[in-house]
């Protein structure tokens, strides 16, 4: 029987635990690894029960689970993946950096720049990128629901870059990245206008 038939497409479970690039699903007793961006994870909790759309991805030495909480960050993932050099752990650290959204905005307005701000992603994977997916639709919200189609960056994209920083500032610092996560979205959710030093600061001092 041909390993394609054992494709799995949706899990509903009791998360047992949550890691910095992946979540343990428990199903009926067995343990499903899933690997998720940093934005699904953050929504993910144990000992509660969540619902994940599912890539299953077989190779002949394994097969990955990628999970995501809704249809638009799964056809992301896909897509993104059309571009030569960007492969699964590629497409999720994009995702764990930038929204669907914000990515349809940088095609749009032909921005490499973003794109850089991705550990592993240079100034000619960046070029390739937006010149694979320029013509094609990562989001299905429409350019007014995510930013206006310009050079300067919105209030939620600046504020996000930000939050992204200084998690990966803390990561650095030893601190793990769910607790990064919880602690700056925590400071930002009370004070917005905020630098990048102080953000930090309040994360480590908290």
């Amino acid at each position: 029987m041909q390993l394609e038939y054992f494709m799995i497409g949706k899990l509903k479970g009791l998360i047992e635990s949550v890691y910095d690039d992946h979540v343990i699903i428990d199903i009926n007793g067995v343990g499903y690894l899933v690997f998720c961006s940093v934005k699904t994870l953050s929504q993910l909790a144990p000992s509660e029960f969540c619902e994940l759309l599912i890539e299953t991805h077989v190779r002949e030495d394994h097969i990955h689970l990628y999970g995501f909480s809704d249809l638009e960050e799964k056809a992301a993932f896909i897509t993104l993946q059309s571009v030569k050099g960007v492969g699964t752990r590629m497409a999720l650290a994009i995702l764990s950096h930038l929204t669907p959204g914000e990515i349809q905005v940088a095609l749009n307005n032909e921005d490499k720049i973003i794109f850089n701000g991705v550990s592993g992603v240079g100034k000619k994977l960046a070029e390739r990128i937006v010149t694979e997916l320029k013509d094609k639709t990562i989001s299905t919200k429409s350019l007014s629901e995510i930013a206006p189609k310009s050079g300067l960056p919105n209030t939620k994209t600046f504020n996000n870059s930000l939050a992204l920083d200084a998690i990966s500032a803390l990561t650095s610092l030893g601190v793990g990245r769910i607790d990064a996560q919880s602690r700056v979205n925590t400071i930002l959710a009370h004070s917005s206008d905020i630098s990048i030093n102080d953000l930090i600061r309040l994360a480590l001092k908290n």
